[in-house]
């Protein structure tokens, strides 16, 4: 087969006329349509029956290296990412990707902003390894700007918190009080073991950022503690809360719970994320420091975390006295 001399940012047998695109075979021309990212779509399904393809084996293989080594919920979001695209992306080689590509998968996916950025996140850290496993040449997403995302500013009123927890079984009560006292993420409340609780307090060592912070015990977290205990549980349950079979709660089943929850209590968009915000923001309201307890590197991070959800107190004048 000769070399072709144009389209050669396209896998082989698809071809562009136009502005639609074509698989062609045997002389004959399969519209793909005009969509490029649809086209990639419909080219990796008819060649449905091939092997494997080098971007499809890159992807396998990085997230294979990178799965040790970063959060879960960061390997849960690039493993539906990764997915998607073995389908982009199918039969491209990792050298065939060009920024146009990636520029072109972005503005495809610019509907969801946040899917979008995650999804230039896991390619550049994709075409990252390839580079450094010297697979390519340069890495096609430098250059590429992820999509302006709106600064979330929802802040959970004390009514509204009080709301949500009046919906929620003892169970789960007991699990996003404990994210509230605590001030952190879900997934390091629900990995909390008995081991980690003390007289000083529970010690976290967050799985996102690897920082360790000691929550110190207070009265009200001191009582959530020992309801948290009185819970139904096996007696070989490692965790403080744990599920029936004594293992570590389901992050998703907690989330199904607050959604459930919120909708029962008419609290409109509030998320299960907003909880540490919410905490980190009240404690820095009480005095306390809200940098230690986020376990920020930064106190710009933390400024930086909080700002939109506070607000200045702007007090009214008083109405001017007659005078006689």
């Amino acid at each position: 087969m000769r070399p072709r001399k144009k389209d050669r940012h396209l896998p082989a047998r698809m071809y562009q006329r136009g502005p639609s695109y074509y698989y062609v075979e045997a002389g004959k021309w399969e519209n793909l349509g005009k969509d490029y990212v649809q086209a990639l779509m419909l080219y990796a399904k008819r060649n449905s029956s091939s092997s494997k393809n080098a971007m499809s084996d890159l992807i396998d293989r990085v997230m294979d290296h990178i799965t040790p080594r970063r959060a879960k919920n960061t390997i849960d979001q690039y493993k539906i990412v990764a997915e998607r695209m073995k389908v982009y992306l199918a039969e491209f080689e990792p050298g065939q990707v060009l920024p146009r590509h990636i520029a072109q998968i972005k503005m495809h996916l610019s509907d969801t902003p946040a899917m979008a950025n995650r999804t230039l996140s896991f390619l550049r850290v994709t075409f990252g390894y390839a580079l450094e496993w010297g697979e390519i040449d340069s890495n096609p997403c430098v250059g590429i700007k992820p999509h302006a995302e709106k600064k979330r500013d929802r802040y959970i009123t004390d009514q509204e918190f009080h709301a949500i927890l009046a919906q929620c079984s003892e169970y789960m009560k007991c699990v996003f009080e404990l994210t509230y006292l605590t001030g952190q993420r879900i997934s390091d409340v629900l990995a909390i073991r008995l081991s980690d609780v003390s007289e000083e307090g529970i010690q976290f060592q967050q799985k996102k950022t690897g920082s360790k912070v000691l929550v110190s015990m207070s009265p009200d977290l001191k009582a959530i503690i020992a309801r948290c205990r009185a819970l139904p549980r096996p007696v070989r349950g490692l965790n403080l809360i744990c599920n029936k079979k004594g293992r570590q709660v389901d992050y998703a089943s907690v989330k199904v719970a607050w959604s459930v929850a919120r909708k029962a209590a008419n609290v409109i968009d509030v998320k299960i994320h907003d909880l540490r915000a919410k905490a980190l923001t009240d404690t820095k309201k009480q005095g306390n420091n809200a940098q230690k307890l986020g376990g920020h590197s930064s106190e710009r991070m933390t400024e930086r975390y909080l700002r939109n959800r506070e607000h200045d107190v702007a007090h009214p004048p008083q109405m001017p006295k007659e005078t006689g």
